[in-house]
């Protein structure tokens, strides 16, 4: 009887631990991603110059690249300086907007990529996707995945807390986005993979009710491991469908049309996914997610994210103007003005306590 089965792209290692950035060289060295030490760095402009003095003494063969955000035209710009060496990889050191405009370069030049991720804001360290602003926004490129993810957990307590807060937003998300793609299966007939949502919800469900902290080293572990796992969960299915529904149709929508507020991604898809979790009709989880958000300080009411009911409101009339074609549960009951309003007005005396 013949054996089917499926090839699913994951990074060739993680390495989650203090310290880890330390042994960067002998990771790559043993892993065969480079044993000549014919690297191409990746870091940012501002905080990457630190960075280069600690680690280059380590690697003396790289050679040394700044990114200049996370712009299309910066990780373009970033392949055509790439273009003319002889690497064996590239290497982004950096938050998500580095790690995104490397993953598009490395692509672009048709080299593997090394994530070493400085915080944990969002579920992009392991993800065949890169989000990049460009002239009419944002939007989002399919890359290879990350050949490797290296997490030093010194470098990442070094970074805002409220970054690492973020990433907890982007990996109980999924638990929505999930829920949003088996919605559309049964109203649409949508593909849709149950290996990816479990890779999917399991990101979600392993922070949901641990009772540490990002003041913890196991939870920084889970949380790295949530993001890796969201990651393969993309690659499985080659689109962000597993990790993106209505949740992230909002914090698109906010975004755009208030592009002067400073919230973070994983702080806008957290409160959506309570949201859309409560606007489904799922009381316990929203309940669930709410207080989860609540005990690690992230925002689970219009409010806290520096919006009015109102604006509110009008993100959620623009939200599935974000992803034509996507279907989740705000496209599924197509609500009027006035009855966002009074959803909105029901999540808010609910959660507001």
């Amino acid at each position: 009887m013949p054996i089917l089965t499926r090839l699913v792209p994951a990074p060739l290692t993680v390495d989650i631990r203090p310290g880890a950035l330390g042994d960067l060289s002998a990771i790559l060295s043993d892993r065969r991603v480079s044993t000549s030490g014919r690297l191409a760095v990746a870091v940012s402009t501002g905080s990457g110059a630190r960075l280069r003095e600690r680690l280059a003494p380590a690697i003396p063969d790289a050679e040394w690249f700044g990114v200049d955000g996370g712009s299309l035209a910066a990780a373009v710009d970033l392949a055509d300086r790439m273009g003319a060496g002889n690497y064996d990889a590239v290497v982004g050191i950096g938050g998500g907007r580095v790690l995104d405009a490397t993953k598009y370069a490395a692509a672009r030049v048709g080299l593997p990529v090394v994530a070493v991720a400085t915080n944990l804001a969002h579920d992009g360290i392991a993800s065949p996707v890169s989000i990049l602003d460009n002239d009419k926004g944002r939007g989002s490129y399919g890359v290879p995945t990350p050949i490797a993810l290296i997490v030093d957990l010194a470098v990442i307590r070094e970074a805002p807390k409220r970054f690492v807060r973020s990433g907890i937003g982007e990996a109980l998300s999924n638990l929505s986005s999930v829920a949003d793609w088996e919605l559309s299966a049964r109203e649409t007939g949508e593909a849709f993979d149950g290996l990816a949502a479990a890779f999917s919800r399991t990101a979600g469900e392993s922070l949901l009710h641990r009772p540490d902290t990002v003041e913890d080293d196991p939870f920084l572990v889970a949380l790295t491991e949530g993001l890796v796992l969201s990651g393969i969960a993309m690659s499985v299915t080659g689109t962000s469908r597993p990790c993106s529904g209505g949740c992230h149709e909002i914090s698109h929508a906010i975004d755009l049309l208030f592009p002067e507020r400073d919230g973070l991604h994983g702080e806008q898809v957290g409160l959506g996914a309570a949201f859309c979790t409560y606007l489904r009709g799922d009381r316990g989880l929203a309940d669930r997610l709410a207080a989860s958000l609540d005990r690690h300080g992230l925002p689970i009411v219009p409010a806290q994210l520096g919006l009015t009911a109102e604006q509110f409101v009008d993100v959620l009339e623009f939200a599935p103007a974000t992803r034509p074609g996507r279907y989740t549960i705000i496209e599924h009951l197509g609500l009027g003005r006035d009855a966002l309003g009074d959803a909105v007005a029901d999540y808010v005396d609910t959660y507001s306590g």
